[in-house]
C-alpha cells in the first residue's frame, strides 16, 4: 500500500511555490493566487514526491515513448500561472483546455466559478483518464474530459470565451479560431522558425492578434496537425533544424565545412542573465535560411566552435552557412555576439547575420518583441501588413517588428 502524502507539508510546499511566483511576477491575479494555493496538484501525480511535485520550474512527466521522448505531463507551475494569467479567464466563463493531465484544469474550473464551463481534451485515453480520476478526486467532477483529436476542437461546447493549449503547436487550426467568440484569447505554444512561445492571441474577425509572448517549452502535439523538424547532417558530427526543410538544396552545402572559416563580431554586448528572447525571434523571422545547429557532444570538429553544442542560432543561404557564437568581454561582465560562416561567400554572409544581430541591437533590444497575427491560409498578400509573413498549413503568420 503507498504511503498517503503528509497533507500539511503538501499545503506548505504548494504556498511556497504561489509565494516564488508572486514575487517572479508570473501571479498578478489574486483569483490565480487563490487557485494555485488551494488545487492539490501532488494528487495528479502520486509517482512523484511532494518535493517534485511541488517544483517551482519544473515540470512532472507522467508519459514517455519508446524512444524516451516525453508524450504527457503536467506542466510546472511556474508555465501554468503564465499561461492563466495570458488567458485573463473570468467567472462564468467557457473555456476549454487541449492537453490534459488534471490540476490545469482545476486551475480553470476555480476561476470560472460555479456559473461557469471548463472542458479538457487530450488524445491520449490513459492522460484523460488520469485527468479524469484527480477531477473527481478532488472536487472537480463538473469539468468535461474528453479524449479527442484536438485539431477538430469540440464544436458541440462553443463558443468559448478562452482556448487554453498546452501542448505544442506548430499550426493553429480553424477550429480553435471558429469556436473562439469575438474578442476570445487563445493562449497556445506555437513554433515559429524552430522558436517556441506561448501567445496569448484575441480573436479580431478572422484574425488572432498576439497580446504577450513567453519563452517556453512544451510535449509536442500529436495526431493530425502534429509536425516534426527537419534534419541536415552537415558531417563532423554538425546539425541542422530546420522547422519547414532547408531553404536552399541541401547538396549545395556538401563539402561546406571544409571551406575557409569566416569570422566577425558586432559590438553587440549583453549581460550573462539578460534575457535574449527578442534576439532569437528576430534572427528566426528576418535573416535568411533561419535554423538551429546542434554538434554532438563527441565530435573533435575543429572548425565549428559553438558557445553551445546543443543550441546555436544558424542560417543557409545558398551555399553558405554560418552560425551565431559569443565571447567574454575584456572585463568578463558580459558577452559580446559574434558570427561565423562558411562558403564561398562566407564573409560576406557573416557581415549580413551580424547586421541582423546589430539591427535588434539598435531597435529591439529590451522591446516587447513583435507583434504576431495569424490569418487563415490563402488569405491574399496585401491583406497582410508585416515584415514577414510565414506560411503553414492552416494559417498565415503575420511577423511586424516596431522600433523601441
Amino acid at each position: 500500500m503507498a504511503e498517503l502524502p503528509d497533507e500539511n507539508r503538501a499545503t506548505e510546499l504548494r504556498n511556497t511555490v504561489v509565494d516564488q511566483l508572486k514575487e517572479g511576477g508570473w501571479i498578478t491575479s489574486p483569483t490565480i493566487e487563490a487557485a494555485m494555493r488551494k488545487v492539490p496538484r501532488h494528487l495528479a501525480v502520486p509517482e512523484a514526491s511532494l518535493e517534485d511535485a511541488y517544483s517551482t520550474y519544473n515540470a512532472v512527466i507522467t508519459q514517455k515513448d519508446e524512444q524516451g521522448n516525453h508524450t504527457s505531463s503536467v506542466s510546472a507551475p511556474q508555465v501554468q500561472a503564465m499561461q492563466l494569467e495570458q488567458a485573463d479567464i473570468r467567472p462564468g466563463d467557457n473555456v476549454v483546455e487541449y492537453g490534459t493531465n488534471g490540476p490545469n484544469a482545476a486551475y480553470i474550473a476555480e476561476l470560472v466559478g460555479d456559473t461557469g464551463q471548463v472542458t479538457t481534451v487530450d488524445i491520449d485515453a490513459g492522460a484523460a483518464a488520469r485527468a479524469a480520476h484527480f477531477l473527481a478526486e478532488t472536487g472537480y467532477s463538473r469539468v468535461r474530459v474528453l479524449t479527442a483529436d484536438a485539431s477538430g476542437g469540440v464544436p458541440e461546447h462553443a463558443p468559448y470565451d478562452a482556448i487554453v493549449v498546452t501542448v505544442g503547436a506548430w499550426d493553429i487550426p480553424p477550429a480553435w479560431r471558429e469556436q473562439l467568440s469575438e474578442g476570445g484569447r487563445l493562449v497556445v505554444p506555437l513554433r515559429i522558425r524552430t522558436l517556441t512561445r506561448t501567445y496569448g492571441f484575441v480573436r479580431q474577425g478572422d484574425q488572432l492578434v498576439s497580446s504577450s509572448a513567453h519563452v517556453c517549452g512544451f510535449v509536442p502535439m500529436q495526431g493530425e496537425d502534429a509536425h516534426d523538424e527537419q534534419l541536415l547532417l552537415l558531417g563532423d558530427g554538425v546539425s541542422l533544424r530546420f522547422d519547414d526543410g532547408p531553404t536552399v538544396d541541401p547538396s549545395l552545402l556538401d563539402g561546406v565545412l571544409s571551406t575557409p572559416r569566416a569570422e566577425t563580431w558586432t559590438g553587440v554586448t549583453v549581460g550573462r542573465t539578460e534575457n535574449i528572447g527578442t534576439l532569437q525571434m528576430y534572427l528566426a523571422t528576418m535573416a535568411p535560411g533561419f535554423c538551429i545547429m546542434s554538434v554532438d557532444l563527441d565530435s573533435k570538429t575543429a572548425v565549428v566552435e559553438p558557445s553551445n553544442k546543443g543550441f546555436s542560432m544558424a542560417a543557409v543561404r545558398g551555399p553558405n552557412f554560418a552560425y551565431v557564437l559569443v565571447r567574454r568581454t575584456p572585463d568578463d561582465k558580459n558577452v559580446e555576439y559574434g558570427v561565423h560562416a562558411f562558403g564561398p561567400d562566407g564573409a560576406s554572409f557573416a557581415e549580413e547575420i551580424a547586421d541582423c544581430i546589430r539591427a535588434w541591437g539598435k531597435k529591439h533590444r529590451g522591446g516587447p518583441g513583435p507583434r504576431v497575427a495569424i490569418y487563415p491560409a490563402g488569405t491574399p498578400d496585401d491583406q497582410i501588413p508585416g515584415d514577414r509573413v510565414i506560411d503553414k498549413k492552416h494559417s498565415r503568420i503575420s511577423v511586424s517588428w516596431s522600433a523601441t
